[in-house]
């Protein structure tokens, strides 16, 4: 992973233009080819980026990095502060607690609990920026991509957005719709779903185990 800070303004050329005007910034580039601009707030989420497969061609003051599409992130330097790189070797990948782990289980061996008609493609699918839980086949044998969490909020969302932009850029899979799976979800996460046509899905974990509750339901 490379890290640099710098003074910089950052124009993106593509479908949409955005501006950002000269500030200090921290730019990073992964070692899957993904530059993202980030300052020093909104979190984790960065000002702007450029997802992979993409290049990054350096010039004196002038960073360009441009898709397959032709779109181009195209950052100015004014000044370096500081430029280093590191080797943060292969990572495990994220651990899921107990539940959660066999929540992905019980819907990878029951599938149609998502949707009707849905079939299993593959558990744990392989993606330049991690595995997608779960890749499925629903009732058109359309392709979906189901994230998979005990307590659904903004974060897990964010994820599988960031899974559906590239899985939708393969066109052996695309159009690829997702589903937001999770015994709970929080109204800002399926607020933000919907927002970008997921599908949010709220599992029942005892059921899915065979287990009959004791206590009644209105539903």
């Amino acid at each position: 992973m490379r890290l640099v800070i710098a003074k910089c303004s950052v124009d993106y050329v593509g479908r949409l233009s955005a501006h950002l005007p000269m500030a200090t910034r921290l730019l990073m580039v992964k070692a899957d080819g993904s530059v993202s601009i980030h300052a020093d707030d909104r979190a984790y989420k960065p000002l702007n980026w450029m997802s992979p497969p993409c290049r990054l061609k350096e010039a004196p003051g002038v960073w360009r990095v441009v898709n397959k599409a032709g779109e181009e992130l195209r950052i100015t330097l004014e000044e370096i502060f500081q430029d280093t790189s590191y080797d943060l070797g292969v990572d495990p990948g994220l651990r899921k607690d107990g539940v959660e782990a066999h929540l992905q289980e019980l819907l990878a061996a029951n599938p149609t609990a998502l949707g009707d008609g849905f079939t299993l493609i593959r558990r744990e699918y392989m993606t330049a920026i991690g595995p997608v839980d779960l890749l499925c086949r629903d009732a058109e044998q359309g392709t979906v991509a189901v994230e998979v969490k005990r307590r659904g909020e903004i974060d897990g969302v964010e994820q599988l957005t960031r899974y559906l932009e590239l899985l939708n850029r393969d066109p052996l899979l695309a159009p690829v719709a997702g589903v937001f799976a999770a015994q709970e979800i929080k109204p800002q996460a399926r607020v933000l779903a919907t927002d970008r046509g997921i599908r949010c899905v709220v599992v029942d974990y005892d059921k899915l185990r065979g287990i009959e509750r004791d206590e009644l339901t209105l539903f």
